[in-house]
């Protein structure tokens, strides 16, 4: 079975990154995938000082052995100024080549003005750079602020598509890459 791990760089209380790391997930888990949600608000993490190992921090350890157990990730951040949020960052430097490589991602960011690609082509950079698979497919949700009705849907039918379509493809490609079922 496809393991994934889902990790939203928002550390806000109604964060519109989780409510879309929340339907990615659920597609995901439609298409037969187990899916865990590392909630950055729920952990105690330090600032990333280039240290091997934080035995202060058990979280780290949590954090590490979750990843490192995946097949992949859906990865979910905010824009904030024209780039990944710091918290997503701080817990990807928290990890190691031995934790992300080999690793198929889906992508989304949230963005509470015009649609665009900086942070987006930030994470793809970062992922690379520990031998991640990104997936072509991605998602940027613009204007957040009125994408998603109370009940944390998406009201843009082309996006709840796009969301369908990184799921897929997230699945379907982890499958050949990790060689799972």
């Amino acid at each position: 079975m496809v393991r994934i791990v889902g990790i939203a760089g928002s550390l806000r209380k109604d964060s519109y990154s989780h409510q879309a790391l929340k339907l990615a997930a659920q597609r995901v888990e439609a298409l037969g995938a187990e899916v865990e949600i590392l909630d950055l608000r729920e952990m105690q993490l330090p600032f990333c000082n280039g240290e091997d190992e934080y035995p202060d921090y058990p979280d780290v350890k949590r954090m590490q052995d979750a990843v490192k157990a995946a097949d992949g990730l859906i990865l979910v951040t905010p824009e904030y100024h024209g780039s990944v949020s710091g918290v997503l960052k701080n817990a990807l430097d928290l990890m190691s080549f031995e934790h992300l490589s080999g690793k198929v991602s889906g992508l989304i960011s949230v963005l509470g003005g015009q649609s665009n690609s900086n942070a987006l082509n930030d994470l793809r950079v970062i992922l690379r750079w520990v031998h991640g698979w990104c997936i072509p497919e991605q998602v940027a949700i613009p204007q957040a602020w009125k994408a998603f009705n109370p009940e944390g849907k998406l009201l843009d039918e082309k996006l709840c598509q796009r969301l369908d379509k990184l799921a897929q493809s997230l699945v379907d490609n982890t499958r050949k890459l990790r060689g799972v079922s």
